[in-house]
């Protein structure tokens, strides 16, 4: 059965290759699909390698800690003697401070060594010291007392914190703000997962869930819910951890008072976040032993009972302990849907990764945990792990290991599975259906691609061109019957679909975009803007015709205007145009809030394509009023005059980018009623109705 689910898979990959490679070579050219077919065959991207930072053990000399007037946070680190041990903790400090501001907190519990000594030498440092020894929660309680920042993070004081990972700890309650207790990821010295946040069980036992396993895994690589974090490194804001109690002394003087405070941070309403970009080494062990028969280790087992007592209540809604957990079983209460496209998206580089990646947020703010699997199974760098920072369960290679045999494996855990691009899905379709029974197989045409194909043809008036659109047709009407449900994303789409495939369910999933707000005024704005991925031939062909017919006519009656071309690969005969006659050629700009909160007018000058355009929307969100040809603003419910000016040949277009250019109150109603109009069709709330049908109703089940 291996074998067949992976022949068949090779099969359809190399069919539909061979299929859209004849495609690309006549509206591409030969340059740019050779250019796309390196990047196909190129060997799939794996996680960087992450040096990890050793503990600094040379003799000790006077150095400082970093100490600000007003810190943001307070790094507490308890210690009782193992001067060496801290020394290295606080030199990995100094070395790579944070980038927010800080104060470090060493609470000296009446440590039997020179720590004192060494204490006093290290400028910056906040140093309270108790005369008889406490413990891990007295000395960690009596800190927090002493703290000034915003956040408590406690901190062991046999660690090397990683650099970067206070601000990636602290990022936590901003990216996911109802969390209450973040905590990092714990490393062995050698490398090796310690702990990726930890499990409690009914009877109160606890689990280091990812125990010796990578730390790049996806397993263990995204921000999750879990049951409890280490004490070991933990970062909550100071004043829950009042409100809480602080650590609760009947754990005195230490073990399971992190899991304590786990469960009193989620009583009190919060969620518990494990954070796996905060990496932190740690010598486990080195204070409190590793023999559960002696010394403070004996601790646990006492504690344990204590803990099961005390918090029965809580606990009996939890699994018994069991096999080893999994995410299938970690998120067992959530709804978990699988989505697939051909790469990882990227959202600052065109629209329709943008558009995914506010889908699958969309739907972990309905309650469902997201996995996304890219077809082509490449860790995307910064955009793979911009998913895994959201919660997304990002797979990759070599953890992935080949599609079929990851769908074997994973596939009977999921309840939906949305496939982006009907050349995605033909390939993984009969795998899905064999390997993830349960699953409601949704297709994400993204746009129509045999409409945008046959106007394509249309235009440049190529029959071989036309005959590839139908055939196209036909295949991706075929995915639509094939599938239990269809997303487009426009009512237009919905509407052809339902005469083309009657009986299909359907389903309008638009671009979602967040309103930025109107940014600067028109007086403060100047020059136009065209925002287009130059993969994508539809854009080529705009800027081209804009450049050539209707940006000239522009210059006679504006002549110090520019024009901005902004987008990721743009061919030749675009990039020459850079510094002639106004235009500048941009190519990829990473941050585009400038371009939309500071260029005067937006232009979408598109004479073929499909589906709904993001460059439309993203102006509009931005306050920025546009100018678009018909075929630009189709399925956009927008109204020229209105909240758009529409035009379709080179006069009447460079008459309407003039006219709004200069015409202040007719740009103030346009951007005004165009942030309105991405408010009613185009935010979260107009697209939740659709989501929750596709994936929550009962009919969905």
């Amino acid at each position: 059965m291996a074998l067949t689910d992976e022949l068949q898979l090779l099969l359809a990959r190399a069919t539909g290759l061979a299929r859209r490679g004849v495609a690309s070579l006549r509206t591409r050219g030969l340059k740019h699909t050779l250019e796309r077919a390196r990047l196909q065959f190129a060997p799939r991207a794996r996680p960087a390698p992450r040096p990890l930072l050793q503990a600094d053990t040379r003799p000790f000399a006077p150095f400082a800690v970093p100490c600000a007037d007003a810190p943001l946070a307070s790094i507490v680190v308890p210690v009782h003697g193992q001067w060496r041990h801290t020394l290295g903790c606080l030199r990995a400090i100094a070395a790579h401070p944070p980038a927010c501001p800080v104060e470090v907190v060493v609470v000296d519990d009446a440590s039997p060594d020179d720590t004192a000594t060494h204490l006093a030498q290290v400028e910056g440092l906040v140093v309270v010291r108790r005369a008889t020894n406490g413990g891990f929660i007295a000395a960690c309680n009596d800190g927090a007392a002493r703290a000034r920042g915003q956040y408590l993070v406690f901190l062991n004081n046999d660690t090397v914190p990683q650099p970067g990972w206070l601000d990636a700890l602290l990022d936590t309650f901003s990216t996911h703000p109802d969390t209450g207790l973040a905590g990092a990821q714990l490393l062995y010295p050698d490398g090796r997962l310690q702990e990726a946040g930890g499990l409690v069980f009914r009877d109160g036992s606890a689990w280091n869930y990812g125990r010796f396993e990578s730390p790049d895994d996806p397993r263990f690589s995204y921000v999750r819910a879990t049951d409890y974090v280490s004490g070991a490194a933990a970062a909550i804001p100071r004043a829950l951890f009042e409100r809480i109690g602080g650590f609760d002394r009947r754990y005195a003087p230490a073990y399971y008072e992190d899991t304590d405070l786990a469960f009193a941070v989620r009583e009190a309403g919060h969620a518990v976040r494990y954070q796996p970009a905060a990496r932190v080494l740690h010598d486990e062990g080195t204070t409190a032993g590793s023999d559960p028969a002696s010394g403070v280790k004996a601790w646990q087992a006492r504690n344990r009972a204590v803990f099961a007592a005390h918090r029965a209540q809580a606990l009996a809604a939890l699994p018994g302990p069991g096999p080893t957990p999994s995410p299938a079983t970690l998120h067992r209460r959530q709804r978990q849907v699988l989505v697939i496209d051909g790469a990882t998206p990227r959202p600052d580089h065109d629209s329709a990764s943008l558009r995914l990646v506010n889908l699958m947020r969309l739907l972990q703010a309905e309650g469902a945990h997201v996995v996304f699997l890219p077809a082509d199974l490449a860790h995307a760098g910064r955009h793979t792990a911009a998913l895994q920072a959201l919660g997304i369960e990002a797979w990759y290679a070599p953890f992935a290991g080949r599609l079929s045999r990851w769908l074997r494996e994973h596939g009977p855990r999921f309840d939906a599975v949305m496939v982006s691009r009907h050349y995605v899905l033909r390939e993984l379709l009969p795998l899905l259906r064999r390997h993830a029974p349960a699953a409601r197989i949704v297709f994400d045409s993204v746009d129509l691609h045999f409409v945008r194909e046959r106007r394509t043809a249309r235009l440049a008036g190529d029959e071989v061109l036309a005959r590839s659109a139908e055939a196209t047709r036909v295949r991706e009407l075929e995915m639509v019957r094939a599938s239990d449900a269809t997303v487009v994303v426009s009512g237009e789409e919905a509407a052809l679909l339902a005469r083309e495939v009657p009986g299909a369910q359907v389903e309008v999933l638009s671009n979602v975009h967040e309103v930025a707000g109107p940014g600067l005024p028109f007086e403060r704005r100047g020059d136009l803007v065209f925002v287009g991925g130059f993969r994508h031939p539809p854009n080529v062909d705009a800027a081209r015709w804009f450049c050539r017919e209707v940006f000239p006519r522009v210059r006679e009656r504006l002549s110090a205007v520019r024009f901005h071309c902004i987008g990721e690969g743009p061919p030749d005969e675009i990039a020459r145009l850079d510094g002639r006659d106004g235009i500048r050629v941009h190519g990829h700009v990473p941050d585009l809030a400038p371009y939309m909160d500071g260029c005067r007018v937006a232009v979408a000058p598109l004479r073929v394509g499909a589906g709904v355009k993001g460059k439309i929307n993203l102006s509009m969100a931005h306050g920025q009023p546009v100018v678009a040809t018909t075929l630009a603003a189709e399925g956009m419910h927008l109204c020229d005059g209105h909240d758009v000016l529409l035009a379709d040949d080179a006069e009447a277009f460079a008459d309407a980018v003039v006219r709004l250019y200069q015409d202040r109150a007719l740009w103030q109603a346009l951007a005004a009623n165009g942030l309105e109009s991405v408010r009613r069709h185009f935010s979260a709330e107009a697209a939740r109705p659709a989501l929750r049908r596709l994936f929550f109703a009962e009919a969905a089940r």
